[in-house]
């Protein structure tokens, strides 16, 4: 090997043929060196110092070339310290996940990573923000259960197994938590979840079946790509990653991985300056925001005092501020823990459950945890379709926590962190026992996608905006075109007009109240009829059934009914 004249940029390992540019930031007066090692081995093969006078500010550089150079692995020695390269593309490690690796063993190294990868004409989707159905997963927890019956069990090739699923459900978009190199031994526990420093250029070794991350995310977002889903990753960046590395890093993904979107927190980097770059203006830029989540959950459970937030709710536009709809997530419990548990039961995380979120907004229906009495569990699962069709028949763009759509559990564990085992795991046995919820999630994305005026382009205005003699959105109670916003009311009509001729437009009458209630129908437009197209108990209906009384509605406890107009 032969060391060479190198550039300052890019950061990292950047081949070229036979040779290789090596940079890195190092603090003045620190020594610097280039390890090389043969693949797999731990013993540094040549060593080439890295001088601070042949560097610019705190920028080391050198090129080395040499016959079959890409197929080295490396690692800098700054001070006499083994040191991985923030930049690195690929790490080359052996261990399975959770199990600690030496650093200064060389145990852990980094890999040459080229970008002769064939993309076959593949490109990003940009599917429009309101007709996005987004899942969100994690990408071992998701296959690694058993009960997945994939091949390649908690890994992107387990996810490309699970397409056809995805397809069936009406998922267009996945939203990945963190498939970054991070340690996975924190304090003496498993960080599970991926949040916090690491190596993000990386894509995580230990979620590859075989030997290459990289490859193998590229593999499957061409699947995904192929299969008209978007794949977004979840980017949270430790607090002192600078705002430089940031921009740098979403690029690369974008440019490398051809990468939809990223979830990124707004607090690590300031979200006007994500917004301002020119290159992710081509992708999707979301942030999480619990403020949907908590307005349903509470309207769901019959708090009180919530029709105005729920109006919010309903309306608002996620295309304006990148932010999902979501009523679940991987923080705080799962749909069917939020209906089964008062209180977090974090016991295992051994934090004597102090942990994990502790206003919920949850509801037992009746008894903590697993019960056998018919009446609580059927109002549970009322309770998980009343979820479902708030969030699908809100504007914004839904995202759906993974198992939630066959009822998944962790067993009332609103932190699960630490836990790579089976209660952090999707446990697909339940969609074996009972896909009844599946079906019925599944006909209300159908739904929602046949019926443009439940998610329109731009954002709801109240006004007549498609010369229909109503406005796009209006608000109604026991009297129409007049909203029961009183601290009382638990109940809620809202009619969205067509976008056009092809569209009908549609009532949603809610009544989150533990009584019936009355709700009066608004005209449904000259020459028209409302028709019933279905209610929490009885789902869909595959034909739609005309009202024999059109001028209002009664609604049971504790459901929802939808109306189309025709």
């Amino acid at each position: 090997m032969i060391k060479r004249e190198g550039s300052p940029q890019p950061f990292g390992a950047h081949a070229e043929k036979d040779r290789v540019n090596f940079a890195v930031q190092v603090p003045k007066g620190q020594k610097c060196e280039l390890l090389l090692y043969r693949a797999g081995k731990n013993v540094p093969e040549y060593t080439f110092e890295m001088p601070e006078e042949e560097g610019i500010g705190e920028v080391r550089y050198l090129s080395v070339e040499g016959k079959n150079i890409g197929r080295y692995e490396y690692n800098y020695r700054i001070n006499k310290k083994v040191c991985m390269d923030p930049y690195v593309k690929e790490i080359a490690r052996k261990k399975a996940f959770g199990v600690r690796e030496n650093l200064q063993e060389h145990e852990i190294r980094g890999r040459i990573v080229t970008s002769d990868y064939d993309w076959q004409n593949d490109k990003r989707l940009h599917i429009p923000w309101n007709d996005v159905t987004a899942y969100s997963l994690h990408v071992r927890g998701f296959t690694k259960h058993s009960s997945s019956k994939v091949r390649h069990k908690g890994t992107f090739l387990g996810i490309v197994e699970k397409i056809p699923y995805l397809k069936e459900l009406g998922i267009n978009q996945i939203q990945c938590m963190p498939v970054y190199e991070f340690e996975e031994c924190v304090n003496g526990h498993i960080n599970y979840w991926g949040y916090g420093e690491g190596y993000y250029f990386a894509p995580k070794h230990s979620y590859a079946a075989g030997k290459s991350a990289s490859v193998e995310l590229k593999d499957m977002v061409r699947a995904c790509h192929e299969a008209g889903i978007e794949v977004v990753l979840e980017m949270p960046f430790g607090e002192n990653t600078s705002v430089q590395t940031v921009l740098e890093c979403l690029k690369f993904y974008m440019f490398e991985y051809h990468i939809d979107g990223f979830v990124v927190n707004p607090y690590s980097v300031p979200w006007e300056i994500l917004n301002r770059d020119p290159f992710l203006k081509d992708v999707k830029l979301m942030q999480k925001d619990d403020g949907y989540q908590n307005v349903m959950r509470r309207f769901l459970k019959g708090d009180e005092n919530m029709i105005g937030d729920v109006m919010w709710a309903l309306g608002r536009n996620s295309a304006s501020d990148g932010k999902c709809n979501y009523i679940t997530g991987h923080t705080g419990f799962t749909l069917w823990d939020l209906v089964s548990y008062d209180g977090k039961h974090n016991e295992a995380n051994g934090e004597r459950n102090q942990d994990g979120p502790d206003f919920n907004y949850s509801w037992n229906c009746g008894a903590e945890g697993p019960s056998r009495k018919k009446a609580v569990m059927a109002l549970r699962k009322n309770q998980v379709k009343n979820a479902f069709t708030l969030l699908f028949t809100s504007q914004g763009t839904p995202c759906i926590l993974a198992g939630d759509e066959f009822y998944n559990s962790q067993k009332g564990n609103n932190n699960v962190y630490c836990q790579d085992n089976e209660t952090a795991w999707v446990n697909w046995s339940r969609l074996k026992t009972d896909d009844s919820l599946f079906l019925h999630v599944k006909s209300l994305i159908q739904f929602r996608k046949a019926h443009r005026c439940l998610h329109r382009e731009e954002e709801l205005k109240g006004m007549d905006r498609s010369e229909c003699g109503m406005p796009d959105v209006s608000y109604h109670g026991e009297y129409a075109w007049r909203a029961m916003t009183d601290v009382a009311s638990r109940q809620l009509g809202v009619l969205y007009a067509a976008v056009d001729e092809k569209d009908e437009p549609c009532f949603a009458a809610y009544n989150m109240h533990w009584i019936p209630h009355q709700f009066a129908l608004p005209s449904p437009g000259k020459g028209r009829k409302w028709y019933l197209a279905g209610t929490t108990a009885d789902g869909l209906l595959e034909e739609p059934e005309l009202l024999e009384e059109q001028k209002s509605i009664e609604l049971k406890e504790r459901s929802i009914s939808l109306l189309v107009s025709r």
